[in-house]
């Protein structure tokens, strides 16, 4: 096409766009495809997530403890732009609004965590009546809206009292605690929560927060002691298991939720697929693959030497509890790897400095990797029931004149990752669900306010959620039961 043309037409749609007779956001709603197409499996759950201490705010009210986020968030330096979850979204409040904005998307399923510090002040001890009152009423409120809760036990927040008396997950005691507390919420809440996330990304809160100290508690601990509390926190979830399965009702299913180090080939030939399951495995070794297989492996334990976690072949059964189902959360390929005669057999390859990514320099685009790493992790852990707990993109979201947020990179983003993750499921892979991270701008951790993820745009000095341009695109995947063109 000439440049004469194509700024005549140019014209011509800017023209049509000022008389209005595009269309609106407002008439971009959700219908049925005309004739069938090809989309997800029948049943296939569509949800969106938060956790407790980036949305609930409240956290001085009706008897919550504090938690290492509270006290974190008040390091100085420690958040990027100096905010905390002191108020958040005030989803404590506002529970029933937002609830609203998930019926809306026409999701069936809502994935939310308890904070642990609300029902128990101090970890342990005596329960706190409001804290679990709060949790009834959400629990309550997303069911008379016909949406399925699905419950994370741990996202975080662990209550400040158990990291002073006991040093938080460098001590066992804390395990056991944590599974005092899952079988509270299991005999509590089992009647209507069906299914029960363990802990939440395990191999970032663990690293993150005793590693290199940029998460609560904001600690730089040894190699050794990190390898320890990563074991600390997969014992955890084993205790949690066994809870949730003496405690809670008939039928309730339990598993992992994990921010998985996620593999995949850099070219499509049998040598390198055969090296991304490898990798997948032993760059999952210290968490995830102990868990669904009771072991840890001989390469990881090599490379490990001397810092390598001590155990008991007791602790590798709990662990290893039979779960449910296998929660991954994958924003972002961590490796692309080659075939290697070298070492494991595989390579990991230097990511460029020019890879695409979104406004989080983290998280690269990488849609192949919701089609590679489900793939390779049903074949690893034999597991057939798999779920994408979380997945998402940060933006460059802010309103237009006409009130608006038109985030097509967002939209990009979902788009190219469903379409993998349709690519995946249309060949057998076993993934059940989605989880959409997130269902509004919160407090996004290190970040504070400014990283937003949301489907639904907050003001944080009003409190007004407004629907951005992506909130129509999921809706219409979910009534399509498709990804998007």
């Amino acid at each position: 096409m000439s440049d004469k043309v194509s700024r005549r037409r140019f014209a011509k749609l800017a023209g049509l766009s000022a008389a209005g007779l595009t269309g609106s956001l407002d008439a971009a709603e959700a219908r049925p495809a005309a004739a069938p197409r090809t989309g997800f499996p029948a049943g296939f759950v569509w949800g969106t997530a938060t956790s407790s201490y980036q949305v609930e705010g409240a956290v001085n009210e009706d008897g919550r403890g504090a938690s290492i986020w509270d006290k974190f968030v008040r390091i100085p330096g420690k958040i990027e732009d100096g905010t905390t979850g002191d108020r958040a979204n005030e989803h404590y409040h506002r529970y029933k609004e937002d609830i609203a904005l998930i019926k809306t998307l026409g999701c069936k399923a809502y994935r939310f965590s308890v904070a642990w510090p609300r029902l128990f002040p101090d970890g342990d001890g005596k329960p706190n009546p409001k804290g679990l009152d709060f949790y009834n009423r959400l629990i309550d409120e997303l069911l008379k809206n016909g949406i399925d809760p699905w419950l994370t036990l741990y996202h975080w927040d662990l209550p400040q009292s158990l990291e002073d008396r006991f040093g938080g997950w460098r001590s066992t005691e804390t395990c056991k605690i944590f599974g005092d507390y899952a079988a509270y919420v299991a005999e509590h809440l089992t009647d209507r929560v069906k299914n029960v996330f363990t802990l939440n990304e395990s191999g970032r809160f663990v690293y993150f927060g005793y590693g290199i100290g940029i998460d609560a508690p904001g600690l730089r601990l040894p190699q050794a002691e990190v390898n320890q509390i990563r074991h600390n926190s997969a014992l955890a979830h084993g205790l949690a298991v066994q809870a949730v399965r003496a405690h809670g009702r008939r039928g309730t299913r339990v598993g992992p939720a994990e921010n998985v180090d996620a593999c995949a080939p850099a070219i499509d030939t049998p040598e390198n697929v055969r090296a991304a399951e490898i990798a997948l495995r032993e760059m999952n070794a210290g968490y995830l693959n102990v868990i669904m297989t009771g072991r840890y492996t001989d390469a990881f334990l090599k490379f490990a030497g001397p810092n390598a976690p001590k155990y008991t072949d007791a602790e590798l059964k709990i662990i290893s509890s039979p779960v449910d189902f296998l929660g991954l959360n994958i924003y972002a390929p961590q490796n692309y790897v080659v075939a290697s005669d070298q070492g494991a057999g595989f390579m990991p390859l230097p990511i460029p400095k020019s890879f695409p990514h979104m406004n989080s320099d983290w998280l690269r685009i990488g849609p192949e990797t919701i089609y590679w790493v489900p793939k390779l992790a049903a074949k690893i852990w034999k597991t057939d029931a798999i779920y994408i707990s979380e997945n998402g993109a940060s933006g460059d979201d802010f309103v237009t004149p006409d009130g608006k947020i038109y985030d097509t990179d967002r939209i990009m983003y979902l788009r190219n990752y469903l379409a993998q993750l349709q690519r995946a499921t249309a060949e057998g892979v076993p993934v059940r669900g989605y989880f959409l991270w997130s269902l509004m701008d919160n407090f996004e951790w290190i970040y504070g306010l400014n990283k937003r993820f949301g489907l639904y745009h907050v003001n944080f000095d009003t409190q007004v959620r407004t629907p951005k341009l992506s909130a129509s695109f999921y809706r219409n995947v979910i009534a399509n039961n498709a990804a998007g063109a």
